[in-house]
């Protein structure tokens, strides 16, 4: 009788919670979605019985227009999650040592256990900030092959400057997966420079600032021999023709992205101070956000969210700490003025 292997067969789907919300800020994604009209005469243009343009030659020129880096070293993928399993399963082999923060996007421990690697994820400091020294003294300290990391980071909210960013690619052989998903919300990225080192990759996501979460379109930014490997090894049609035409279309429109940027940090920082003056008065701690969330720790995380819940306010839980994404002027009034009830 055939029998799975081990390492898949006591795995669950990964299931985001379900159900009708009238308010949802559990995702991250933005509340500001790009105007139909903005892509749509370019999805007419699409050919459907045709396979989609396996480079995405126009999707990564738009891409890398948006922030002035030449196509050369941009590779479109199906989600920045296509890319982190990419990364995983062919520039990994059976029993690589991986490194990751924790901390950190959930999915970076899951792809490198698929792959079978000896994984080590190194604890952040109580504050959730990143020691630089500890993070290189353990990349010198054994034969580590791969460090992933999120910066700004996914769910601290916290960022780690550039400089001590290019202190850790520095310091190591280690390929360094940088995943900034959440960068266009900070200004510490180091996009413009990827192409520089031989160790470094770069993830990137319309999911985020852009408002296309739906369309499922990430990119990697990495040197020539880095980028070639990529490519190679990829689906030579990842990313469908629908995608590519809507998020070219919409990464031409560089001024209603940046204007519906500064409205999402505008509504960060409100969610922010308000949320900041409950926490305050309730003995909470709450860290400046360099993404679109916030991200604390109550006394009743669980309280919280179900009140929240009851209220038709999804947000997300998260052990016992509550992430809450920035969302419309109206919603963050609903949540603040729910959460001041029940924190």
């Amino acid at each position: 009788m055939y029998s799975l292997p081990e390492k898949i067969e006591n795995l669950v789907p990964y299931e985001p919670c379900s159900g009708e919300y009238r308010i949802r800020l559990d995702a991250n994604e933005s509340f500001l979605p790009p105007d139909f009209s903005l892509y749509s005469d370019a999805l007419k243009s699409v050919s459907l019985n045709r396979y989609p343009d396996s480079t995405a030659e126009k999707l990564c020129e738009s891409f890398a227009k948006f922030y002035g880096i030449d196509a050369r070293f941009v590779t479109a993928s199906n989600g920045s999650d296509e890319m982190l399993f990419i990364l995983a399963n062919c520039f990994l082999s059976r029993g690589d040592k991986v490194l990751t923060l924790s901390p950190d996007f959930s999915m970076y421990d899951f792809y490198a256990s698929l792959a079978e690697c000896n994984l080590y994820s190194m604890p952040k400091r109580e504050d959730m900030s990143i020691d630089v020294d500890a993070v290189i003294k353990e990349l010198n300290s054994s034969n580590y092959r791969m460090l992933i990391f999120s910066n700004p980071c996914n769910p601290t909210s916290l960022g780690l400057a550039r400089e001590d960013v290019r202190r850790i690619i520095n310091s190591t052989d280690a390929l360094v997966v940088l995943d900034e998903a959440y960068m266009d919300f900070w200004d510490e990225s180091l996009i413009e420079e990827a192409q520089n080192y031989d160790n470094l990759i770069i993830l990137r996501t319309c999911s985020k600032m852009m408002g296309m979460a739906a369309l499922r379109v990430g990119f990697a930014v990495a040197n020539d021999k880095i980028t070639a490997a990529v490519r190679s090894v990829k689906s030579p049609y990842n990313v469908n023709s629908l995608s590519q035409a809507a998020a070219a279309a919409v990464l031409t429109h560089g001024d209603m992205l940046r204007s519906n940027l500064k409205k999402i940090i505008s509504s960060r920082d409100w969610l922010y101070e308000n949320m900041k003056e409950i926490c305050e008065n309730k003995g909470i701690s709450l860290s400046k956000p360099a993404t679109n969330f916030i991200f604390f720790k109550p006394k009743n995380a669980a309280n919280v969210f179900e009140g929240l819940k009851a209220k038709g306010i999804l947000i997300r839980k998260m052990g016992d700490y509550l992430r809450i994404t920035a969302g419309s002027p109206e919603e963050n009034k609903e949540v603040i003025a729910a959460a001041a009830l029940l924190l």
